[in-house]
Protein backbone atom coordinates (compact mmCIF):
# COMPACT_ATOMS: atom_id res chain seq x y z
CA UNK A 1 0.00 0.00 0.00
CA UNK A 2 1.96 3.26 -1.15
CA UNK A 3 1.33 6.57 0.91
CA UNK A 4 1.38 9.89 0.11
CA UNK A 5 4.71 11.94 0.68
CA UNK A 6 3.04 14.49 3.31
CA UNK A 7 1.67 11.46 5.46
CA UNK A 8 5.62 9.78 4.83
CA UNK A 9 6.65 13.03 7.24
CA UNK A 10 3.56 12.87 9.35
CA UNK A 11 4.44 9.55 10.42
CA UNK A 12 7.95 10.10 10.70
CA UNK A 13 7.10 13.03 12.85
CA UNK A 14 5.33 10.70 14.67
CA UNK A 15 8.36 8.06 15.74
CA UNK A 16 10.62 10.80 16.42
CA UNK A 17 8.50 11.65 19.28
CA UNK A 18 8.69 8.25 20.69
CA UNK A 19 4.84 7.75 19.37
CA UNK A 20 3.23 4.46 18.63
CA UNK A 21 2.40 4.53 14.83
CA UNK A 22 -0.96 2.40 13.54
CA UNK A 23 0.19 1.71 9.89
CA UNK A 24 -0.18 -0.80 6.67
CA UNK A 25 3.30 -2.93 6.26
CA UNK A 26 4.25 -5.33 3.52
CA UNK A 27 2.17 -7.77 5.60
CA UNK A 28 -0.55 -6.85 7.42
CA UNK A 29 -1.71 -3.87 9.59
CA UNK A 30 0.60 -3.09 12.68
CA UNK A 31 1.25 -1.28 15.72
CA UNK A 32 4.80 0.32 15.09
CA UNK A 33 7.31 2.75 16.94
CA UNK A 34 10.96 3.70 17.26
CA UNK A 35 13.04 0.20 17.94
CA UNK A 36 15.27 2.50 19.74
CA UNK A 37 13.07 3.98 22.10
CA UNK A 38 12.21 1.55 25.16
CA UNK A 39 9.55 3.78 26.81
CA UNK A 40 7.50 3.54 22.79
CA UNK A 41 7.95 -0.51 23.05
CA UNK A 42 6.96 -1.01 26.51
CA UNK A 43 3.84 1.54 25.72
CA UNK A 44 2.93 -0.69 22.53
CA UNK A 45 3.48 -4.18 24.62
CA UNK A 46 0.59 -1.87 27.26
CA UNK A 47 -1.97 -1.59 24.09
CA UNK A 48 -1.34 -5.13 23.10
CA UNK A 49 -1.66 -6.49 26.58
CA UNK A 50 1.19 -8.46 25.93
CA UNK A 51 4.00 -9.58 28.41
CA UNK A 52 6.91 -6.86 28.63
CA UNK A 53 9.34 -9.14 27.98
CA UNK A 54 8.17 -10.74 24.42
CA UNK A 55 10.62 -9.24 21.69
CA UNK A 56 9.04 -7.83 18.45
CA UNK A 57 10.03 -7.65 15.15
CA UNK A 58 12.14 -5.32 13.46
CA UNK A 59 11.76 -3.71 10.16
CA UNK A 60 14.40 -2.38 8.01
CA UNK A 61 15.09 -0.53 4.89
CA UNK A 62 18.13 -1.85 3.66
CA UNK A 63 20.99 -4.65 3.72
CA UNK A 64 23.04 -2.36 5.01
CA UNK A 65 20.54 -1.18 7.85
CA UNK A 66 20.12 -5.24 7.89
CA UNK A 67 23.83 -5.68 8.87
CA UNK A 68 24.07 -2.70 11.84
CA UNK A 69 21.71 -4.81 13.98
CA UNK A 70 22.87 -8.40 13.25
CA UNK A 71 26.70 -10.39 13.95
CA UNK A 72 26.41 -11.94 10.45
CA UNK A 73 24.20 -12.41 7.71
CA UNK A 74 25.12 -15.81 5.85
CA UNK A 75 25.19 -15.29 2.13
CA UNK A 76 22.63 -18.12 1.81
CA UNK A 77 19.97 -16.09 4.02
CA UNK A 78 21.09 -12.98 1.63
CA UNK A 79 20.68 -14.25 -1.47
CA UNK A 80 17.19 -16.06 0.02
CA UNK A 81 16.06 -12.22 0.91
CA UNK A 82 17.36 -10.62 -2.42
CA UNK A 83 14.56 -13.31 -4.09
CA UNK A 84 11.99 -14.85 -2.14
CA UNK A 85 8.74 -13.15 -2.96
CA UNK A 86 6.62 -13.05 0.19
CA UNK A 87 8.00 -11.22 3.19
CA UNK A 88 10.87 -12.99 5.08
CA UNK A 89 11.14 -12.50 8.93
CA UNK A 90 14.64 -14.32 9.92
CA UNK A 91 16.01 -14.70 12.97
CA UNK A 92 19.53 -13.71 13.63
CA UNK A 93 22.03 -13.21 16.27
CA UNK A 94 22.32 -9.86 17.67
CA UNK A 95 25.15 -7.47 17.07
CA UNK A 96 26.90 -5.96 19.99
CA UNK A 97 25.55 -2.08 18.94
CA UNK A 98 21.78 -3.83 19.28
CA UNK A 99 19.97 -2.05 22.67
CA UNK A 100 19.15 -4.75 25.22
CA UNK A 101 15.75 -4.36 25.24
CA UNK A 102 15.59 -5.63 21.76
CA UNK A 103 17.48 -8.77 22.59
CA UNK A 104 15.87 -12.31 23.28
CA UNK A 105 17.33 -14.74 26.20
CA UNK A 106 19.30 -16.34 23.93
CA UNK A 107 20.72 -13.21 21.94
CA UNK A 108 19.03 -13.22 18.66
CA UNK A 109 17.03 -10.94 17.53
CA UNK A 110 14.09 -11.35 14.20
CA UNK A 111 14.00 -8.60 11.58
CA UNK A 112 12.58 -8.31 8.48
CA UNK A 113 13.40 -6.27 5.63
CA UNK A 114 11.05 -4.78 3.83
CA UNK A 115 10.97 -4.42 -0.04
CA UNK A 116 7.14 -3.41 -0.73
CA UNK A 117 5.03 -0.96 0.18
CA UNK A 118 6.08 2.87 1.43
CA UNK A 119 8.08 1.33 4.59
CA UNK A 120 11.50 1.28 2.72
CA UNK A 121 10.78 5.12 2.17
CA UNK A 122 9.49 5.72 5.57
CA UNK A 123 12.45 3.79 7.23
CA UNK A 124 14.99 5.11 5.16
CA UNK A 125 14.20 8.72 5.76
CA UNK A 126 14.25 7.82 9.65
CA UNK A 127 17.54 6.34 9.88
CA UNK A 128 17.21 3.16 11.88
CA UNK A 129 15.17 0.58 12.21
CA UNK A 130 11.34 0.56 13.40
CA UNK A 131 9.38 -2.40 15.89
CA UNK A 132 6.35 -4.10 14.02
CA UNK A 133 3.27 -5.98 15.81
CA UNK A 134 0.24 -7.23 14.26
CA UNK A 135 -2.99 -4.66 15.00
CA UNK A 136 -4.75 -6.40 17.54
CA UNK A 137 -4.43 -7.55 21.50
CA UNK A 138 -2.75 -10.09 22.46
CA UNK A 139 -4.05 -13.79 21.55
CA UNK A 140 -6.88 -12.65 19.72
CA UNK A 141 -6.49 -13.03 14.95
CA UNK A 142 -4.66 -10.65 13.31
CA UNK A 143 -6.55 -7.76 11.14
CA UNK A 144 -7.27 -8.92 7.57
CA UNK A 145 -8.00 -5.13 6.71
CA UNK A 146 -7.98 -1.67 8.25
CA UNK A 147 -11.74 -1.91 9.04
CA UNK A 148 -10.66 -5.33 10.65
CA UNK A 149 -8.85 -3.44 13.60
CA UNK A 150 -11.11 -3.06 16.40
CA UNK A 151 -12.01 0.96 17.69
CA UNK A 152 -10.89 -0.42 21.03
CA UNK A 153 -7.39 -0.97 19.67
CA UNK A 154 -7.66 2.36 17.40
CA UNK A 155 -7.94 3.96 20.18
CA UNK A 156 -5.13 3.20 22.29
CA UNK A 157 -3.15 4.21 19.41
CA UNK A 158 -0.84 7.97 19.56
CA UNK A 159 -1.31 8.12 15.56
CA UNK A 160 -3.26 6.53 12.55
CA UNK A 161 -2.48 6.50 9.36
CA UNK A 162 -4.51 8.39 7.02
CA UNK A 163 -5.16 6.50 4.27
CA UNK A 164 -8.75 6.20 1.93
CA UNK A 165 -12.16 4.70 2.23
CA UNK A 166 -11.01 1.85 -0.42
CA UNK A 167 -7.54 1.11 1.22
CA UNK A 168 -9.35 0.45 4.72
CA UNK A 169 -11.35 -2.21 3.07
CA UNK A 170 -8.36 -3.58 1.16
CA UNK A 171 -7.43 -7.39 2.04
CA UNK A 172 -3.85 -7.54 3.43
CA UNK A 173 -1.47 -10.91 3.12
CA UNK A 174 -0.62 -12.73 5.99
CA UNK A 175 2.02 -12.28 8.11
CA UNK A 176 5.21 -12.70 7.15
CA UNK A 177 7.18 -16.35 6.62
CA UNK A 178 9.77 -16.68 9.29
CA UNK A 179 13.18 -18.48 9.01
CA UNK A 180 15.92 -18.85 10.95
CA UNK A 181 20.01 -20.20 9.91
CA UNK A 182 21.11 -22.95 12.29
CA UNK A 183 24.97 -23.39 13.44
CA UNK A 184 24.37 -26.42 11.46
CA UNK A 185 23.99 -24.93 8.17
CA UNK A 186 20.65 -25.46 7.89
CA UNK A 187 17.79 -22.88 6.69
CA UNK A 188 14.99 -23.54 9.21
CA UNK A 189 11.51 -22.62 8.07
CA UNK A 190 9.66 -21.48 11.52
CA UNK A 191 6.08 -20.32 9.96
CA UNK A 192 5.42 -20.37 6.35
Amino acid sequence: MQLELLELENINKALSKGNTVLLPTDTIWGLSCDAHNKSAIERISEIKKRAPEKKYILLVSSIEMLKTYTKNIHPRVETLLSFHKKPTTCIYEASENVPKHLINTDGSIAIRLVTDSSLPILIEKFGRAIISTSANFNQQPFPTCFNDISQEFKETVDYIVSVSDAQKESKMTNPSVIIKYTNEGELVFLRT
